[in-house]
């Protein structure tokens, strides 16, 4: 891989690039949801952490979800349930899974710490158990979900660029 400056501005001008960028933006935003409200559920109304996870990660998976397909791989209409809503909510589980178990497992060694501390360890945990698998949901929703599927438009009719009806 060229790490030139010039070739990597390249490379994010590409078609792969902008998704890719596109993609990270939505991860900022969707961190950002779900560390405010890991910070509200654990610190203001007190849940456990197990709890304060599930709900941070439950609620912020719905807009990551929708600015993923709509924005960062500009798909539009009705979601495909067996290519998209399936395999997005089961990587979805798995990151929820792995998160809960991290930050179930944290809490419990640092328990006895400051609520300020055990606050950061429980959401740095959080933001670590999900970028594990960060590069991995680019590769699977960039080559498997939201790819360009020319055979599946094949069997529609074809619409007139002028009326948008079938022409």
């Amino acid at each position: 891989m060229d790490l030139r400056p010039r070739a990597l501005i390249e490379q994010a001008r590409s078609p792969t690039g902008v998704t890719f960028l596109k993609y990270s933006a939505v991860s900022v935003i969707s961190v950002i949801i779900a560390q405010i409200l890991l910070a509200f559920a654990f610190n203001v109304i007190r849940w456990s952490a197990t709890d304060s996870n599930m709900f941070a990660v439950g609620v912020s998976a719905i807009p990551s979800y929708y600015l993923n397909r709509a924005w960062a791989w500009g798909k539009r209409g009705r979601s495909h349930l067996m290519k998209e809503v399936v395999p997005f909510w089961a990587l979805a589980f798995l990151g929820f899974i792995l998160s809960t178990l991290a930050v179930d497992y944290v809490d419990a060694h640092v328990h006895g710490a400051h609520q300020a501390l055990r606050s950061l360890a429980i959401q740095g945990t959080n933001i670590g158990a999900f970028g594990v698998l960060w590069v991995a949901k680019f590769v699977i929703f960039n080559e498997l979900m939201f790819k360009h599927h020319p055979e599946v438009l094949e069997d529609e009719p074809a619409l007139d660029g002028r009326s948008g009806v079938p022409g």
